[in-house]
C-alpha cells in the first residue's frame, strides 16, 4: 500500500510517499524550483518522489492532504462575524481553500499515471501530531504542536498510544504563540516569510529587559492555555493579507500601532541592531518558553507520560527545545527533522496509514537521508561539463574512500572551506552532512571568513557542530542523541575555548550527533578529523549561498565557482581550488 502525502497552498509545500507505513521518500518543493519556502503546488517534489518509489500515481492508493478546508467551519465562521476581517484578507483566505480543495483535479494534469484511488484531507495540526508521534521511537507518548497557524488552530496537545492519536486540548485562532514570534521578528527588521530563527540567534545577545511588557500580551491560563491581546496584532482585527500561490508566501505585517507604542519605533530592515533590538529578542524568547513549558507542565501532569513528541513551526526553536527536561518533567523529547509545514505531507499520510486505515507501525525515524541522490556518473558528468573555458575545472577521482576522507580531514584542519555533497539529500530544512558546507570548529575567525566568502548572512548568526554521537557526553552538558540538530545545549566550560567558532556568545550550541549506523561516510570523515587534530566535532552548516540548499551535483558546483570554498567533495570525487 503506498500513499502519497502533500503539503500544498501553504509554507514550505512538500510531498513524500510512504509505503506499508515506512517513509521512502520526502522533498521540499523548494529544493527543486529554488525558490524559498515555496508554497504553491509541489508538482516537481511529488514526481521526485514517485519516481524515488519506483511508482507512478496509478500505483498510489490514497493521497492526503495536509489542510481541511472543513474543519472547524463553525468557529471560523463565528469569528467572521463578531471581527469582519479586512475584505482583502478574506479573499486571499477563500482563494487559497479553494486551491485546497482542488487538490485532487490537479492530480490528474501531472502525468504520471492516473490516481484511481481515494483522497483525503487531514486537519493541519492533527498532520502536524502525526508527523512527530508516528515516526518516533515511543509506543506511548504525549505529543504538542505549536506554529502560527494552520485550520483555525495554532496548538494541540494529544496522547499518542501504538497507532491511534487522541485530541486533548486545542488552541484557536487568532491566540497564537507563533504570531507572536513572527510579529516581533517583523518589528525587529527581519520581515521574510521564515525569519524567526535569526531573532531565536539575536536573542543571545540581549537580556529579557521588555519581559513585563511581554507578559501583558501573552497570559497564561487554566489547564496548559494562553491568551493573547489581541490589541497588539493586526490579524483578528485587520485581517493579514497572505501571498501563497506559486512563490515564497509574503506575509502583510501582523504587529499593530499598540505594540510601537509600548516599544517604540520598529526596526527598519537596514539599520543597525542595537541593545533594544537584542533585549527586545530575548524578552520574546523569555515569554515564549514560559508559555511553551507552561503547556508543557500542564501536559504531563495530564497524562502522568515521560516521553514527549514535539512538531510545529516552533517545534524548531532549539533553544526551548534544548530545555524542555530540565524544565518539565518530560525526559525523552523526539522532534522529527522536517517539524514545520512540510513535515505535515508525511503527517497526514502517516495519519491515514494509522488513524484512518487502523494499521499498526512498523516506522521509526532514525535519519533524514529522504530526499533525492544522483549516481557516480551524474557526478562524473556535472564534472566533465566544467572542464573546459576559464573556470575549468580539476577533478579528482578517488577509488578508496578512507584515503579521501584523511585527505579531507588534512584540508579542513588546514582551514579549508569544504563543500561536502554524499548520498541522498535531507528532509527538512538543516544540513546533516549529505549538503554541508563543512570548516574546522578550532578556529575562531572562520566564522567570518565563511561569511565574507560563502554565506554572505548575519554576523550574529552562529554556526552549528556536528559530533560524532559517542562524544557527545564528552563535550556539551545534558545532551542527549540528535541527529537532527533541533536541541541546543551548553558547550561543557572546559571545552569552548577548543571550538570558538561553534561556540555562541552564551556558550551554547546547537548540535546534530553523527552516528557510524545512519551515515557512515559522514561519520568516517569526522573520525579522521579527530585523528589529526583531537577535536571529534567539524562546523556544519547548509550547502548554499541565499538560496535553498543545492540538490543536484550541477547546483553543487555552480555554488562552489561562484564563492570561495577551497574543496569540493561530490562523493568519491573532489575538487580543489587553486591557491
Amino acid at each position: 500500500m503506498e500513499i502519497l502525502g502533500i503539503n500544498a497552498f501553504h509554507g514550505d509545500a512538500s510531498a513524500v510517499l510512504i509505503r506499508d507505513g515506512a517513509l521512502v521518500a520526502g522533498v521540499e518543493e523548494e529544493r527543486l524550483n529554488r525558490v524559498k519556502h515555496w508554497a504553491g503546488f509541489p508538482a516537481r517534489a511529488i514526481a521526485a518522489v514517485l519516481e524515488d518509489a519506483g511508482t507512478g500515481l496509478s500505483g498510489v492508493g490514497h493521497v492526503a492532504i495536509s489542510r481541511d478546508p472543513r474543519a472547524h467551519l463553525l468557529e471560523k465562521t463565528l469569528f467572521a462575524f463578531r471581527r469582519r476581517p479586512g475584505l482583502a484578507a478574506v479573499k486571499d483566505r477563500l482563494q487559497n481553500l479553494r486551491h485546497v480543495a482542488d487538490l485532487p483535479s490537479r492530480l490528474r494534469d501531472l502525468g504520471r499515471g492516473r490516481f484511481q484511488g481515494t483522497a483525503h484531507n487531514v486537519e493541519h495540526h492533527r498532520a502536524h501530531a502525526a508527523s512527530a508521534f508516528y515516526c518516533s521511537p515511543f509506543e506511548e507518548a504525549a505529543c504538542l504542536t505549536v506554529d502560527g497557524f494552520g485550520d483555525f488552530l495554532s496548538s494541540v496537545a494529544a496522547v499518542g498510544r501504538g497507532s491511534r492519536l487522541e485530541v486533548l486540548d486545542e488552541v484557536m485562532f487568532p491566540h497564537s504563540l507563533g504570531i507572536l514570534y513572527t510579529a516581533v521578528t517583523q518589528f525587529l527588521g527581519f520581515p521574510s516569510y521564515g525569519d524567526e530563527y535569526k531573532v531565536m540567534a539575536l536573542a543571545s545577545f540581549g537580556r529579557p529587559s521588555f519581559l513585563p511588557e511581554m507578559r501583558k500580551i501573552v497570559r497564561l491560563t487554566d489547564e496548559g492555555g494562553f491568551e493573547t491581546d489581541l490589541d497588539y496584532f493586526r490579524h483578528a482585527s485587520e485581517g493579514v493579507t497572505m501571498s501563497w500561490d506559486d512563490g515564497a508566501p509574503v506575509l502583510g505585517p501582523l504587529w499593530s500601532g499598540r505594540f510601537e507604542e509600548e516599544f517604540g519605533p520598529a526596526r527598519r530592515p537596514d539599520a543597525e541592531l542595537r541593545d533594544r533590538d537584542h533585549d527586545l529578542a530575548a524578552s520574546l524568547q523569555a515569554v515564549y518558553e514560559e508559555a511553551f513549558f507552561h503547556r508543557l507542565r500542564w501536559l504531563q501532569e495530564r497524562t502522568g507520560l515521560r516521553a514527549l513528541c514535539l512538531a510545529g513551526g516552533c517545534a524548531l526553536n532549539s533553544v526551548a527545545n534544548g530545555k524542555v527536561r530540565a524544565e518539565t518533567g518530560f525526559t525523552d523529547v523526539f522532534v522529527q527533522p522536517a517539524a514545520g509545514d512540510a513535515g505535515t505531507a508525511l503527517g497526514a499520510a502517516l495519519h491515514v496509514w494509522h488513524q484512518q486505515l487502523g494499521e499498526p507501525r512498523r516506522f521509526v525515524m532514525r535519519h533524514a537521508y529522504f530526499g533525492p541522490g544522483f549516481s557516480e556518473e551524474r557526478i562524473a558528468a556535472a564534472l566533465r561539463a566544467r572542464q573546459q573555458g576559464k573556470d575549468a575545472l580539476r577533478a579528482r577521482h578517488w577509488p578508496d574512500p578512507q584515503a579521501l576522507n584523511r585527505d579531507t580531514a588534512a584540508a579542513l584542519a588546514r582551514g579549508a572551506i569544504v563543500g561536502w555533497f554524499q548520498g541522498r539529500g535531507e528532509w527538512g530544512p538543516r544540513a546533516l552532512g549529505n549538503r554541508s558546507i563543512l570548516a574546522d570548529p578550532r578556529r575562531a575567525e572562520v566564522k567570518d571568513v565563511l561569511n565574507a566568502r560563502v554565506k554572505r548572512r548575519e554576523p550574529f548568526r552562529p554556526f552549528a557542530p556536528s559530533i560524532l554521537e559517542e562524544r557527545v557526553g564528552d563535550w556539551f552538558d545534558g545532551a542527549q542523541a540528535d541527529p537532527f540538530m533541533v536541541t541546543v545545549h551548553p558547550v561543557r566550560p572546559g571545552q569552548r575555548p577548543r571550538i570558538p567558532a561553534v561556540t555562541h556568545v552564551d556558550g551554547t550550541a546547537r548540535l546534530q550527533t553523527v552516528s557510524r549506523e545512519t551515515n557512515p561516510r559522514f561519520w568516517a570523515l569526522i573520525r579522521a578529523f579527530e585523528e589529526a587534530t583531537g577535536v571529534p566535532i567539524l562546523l556544519n552548516t547548509s550547502f548554499n549561498e541565499s538560496e535553498p540548499i543545492v540538490h543536484t551535483p550541477e547546483e553543487a558546483v555552480d555554488c562552489f565557482l561562484r564563492t570561495r570554498m577551497d574543496r569540493l567533495v561530490l562523493g568519491d570525487w573532489t575538487v580543489d581550488r587553486p591557491s
